[in-house]
């Protein structure tokens, strides 16, 4: 009965945690860029009380054993990197990766991130920047006189300025995969840094190497599906209330074991 009481809590944990992400993906649906979590876990180690093939008898054997399990854990909180959809904007700095890649963000300390948030912006050096005033790398500067901005597929970035009727490439966006983009690490802001477990990043041109090509005057909304996350947002309530009740049933067993002698 204690083993159930322990067991069930361990359970009553890992749906907490399982509500916690799934509470986390929804409150993100319209978020540009973000990539839903999916908790993932594990049973816990088995008490064994009998393992399987012990001897029963001079010629037979156990066939199955008796083993009971301590509970579940949580083994990871997995990034799902399914492409979300694209929503048209007007804004020419909207920028969409359609496939795998991240764009290259600097950080005011000088540090690399990543990120799928294209919704871009000129700061008041006519930098290409992120929400926060980041700088895009490669830096592409706009000069002030533009009156039309075109990127391409491929990330080469072109503008129009006054007085011109022919565009001048300024620059090329270039875009970034990792071996294991689930293993990034989220700082928040839609922005994701290296570790060992991604890998080192791996630089290219959009459309080329396995990235996914660039579209301008859009931008890619959350992948988060709701439906999925009612539906599991329930589910997970309705473990989370079954282990409450297995938690209730072991103390009333209990309870009655200690009314055998009054």
């Amino acid at each position: 009965m204690i083993r159930a009481l322990y067991s069930a809590s361990t359970g009553m944990k890992a749906q907490q945690l399982n509500i916690d992400t799934i509470s986390n993906n929804i409150s993100n649906v319209n978020t540009i860029g973000y990539k839903k979590q999916r908790a993932e876990f594990a049973t816990l180690m088995s008490q064994v009380m009998e393992y399987a093939g012990t001897p029963t008898s001079a010629t037979t054997i156990s066939p199955t054993g008796i083993e009971v399990g301590l509970g579940v854990r949580t083994t990871a909180v997995k990034k799902v990197f399914t492409e979300g959809a694209l929503k048209e904007t007007s804004n020419s700095l909207d920028i969409a990766i359609t496939g795998k890649g991240f764009f290259q963000i600097e950080l005011p300390d000088g540090t690399i991130s990543y990120s799928r948030d294209g919704a871009f912006k000129l700061d008041n050096n006519g930098d290409v920047v992120n929400s926060d005033g980041y700088r895009l790398i490669p830096q592409i500067t706009v000069p002030e006189d533009t009156t039309e901005i075109a990127i391409s597929p491929d990330g080469t970035v072109s503008v129009i300025q006054q007085g011109q009727a022919v565009a001048n490439q300024i620059g090329n966006i270039e875009t970034t995969n990792f071996v294991n983009p689930a293993g990034l690490h989220s700082l928040g802001n839609n922005l994701y840094v290296e570790t060992q477990a991604s890998g080192n990043p791996i630089i290219g041109q959009p459309g080329l190497d396995g990235l996914g090509e660039l579209r301008q005057n859009f931008i890619e909304m959350s992948n988060v599906q709701l439906v999925e996350e009612m539906t599991d947002l329930i589910m997970g309530q309705r473990a989370y209330e079954a282990g409450s009740k297995a938690i209730k049933t072991s103390d009333e067993m209990l309870q009655t074991v200690n009314q055998l002698k009054r």
